[in-house]
């Protein structure tokens, strides 16, 4: 192989369309888009989706899934989060206080994430499976 003899392969590099350039060019008079019509037209093209009327496919089919209204009023506390606090005692009302969490939380669940290094009480706060296991090593408990 030699650097001079070099070439892409056929169809790689294409020549850019010039429209509107005349008759020789192929693409003179309408420039492509053939005769009236609304694609013809300056700005003649309808929006994503639109079927000419018809009742559009996105629209026909029924909806699927579901968002919870509940998750927006729980949040995830982290055991870090929890080593921060000066209480010893945990409940909702000091992690909103603490603003650990948002004042329109309902529920708040720890979660294993960071470490905790002292004992804490928790109360009316849900706990996973892993966190629990750390929060007792560390000597604290948790009452539901």
């Amino acid at each position: 192989m030699k650097l001079n003899t070099i070439k892409p392969t056929a169809g790689a590099k294409t020549v850019k369309k010039r429209v509107a350039r005349g008759i020789g060019s192929g693409l003179g008079k309408t420039a492509g888009r053939g005769h009236k019509g609304q694609h013809a037209r300056s700005g003649g093209y309808n929006k994503l989706g639109f079927e000419g009327g018809q009742m559009p496919i996105q629209r026909r089919l029924p909806k699927r899934g579901f968002n919870s209204p509940l998750a927006s009023l729980t949040e995830e506390v982290r055991l870090s989060e929890l080593n921060k606090l000066t209480e010893t005692e945990i409940d909702l009302a000091v992690l909103k206080a603490r603003n650990v969490v948002g004042a329109n939380v309902q529920t708040a669940k720890v979660i294993k994430s960071g470490e905790l290094t002292r004992a804490v009480t928790l109360k009316g706060i849900l706990v996973t499976k892993g966190a629990r296991e750390v929060i007792t090593a560390a000597g604290g408990t948790i009452a539901e």
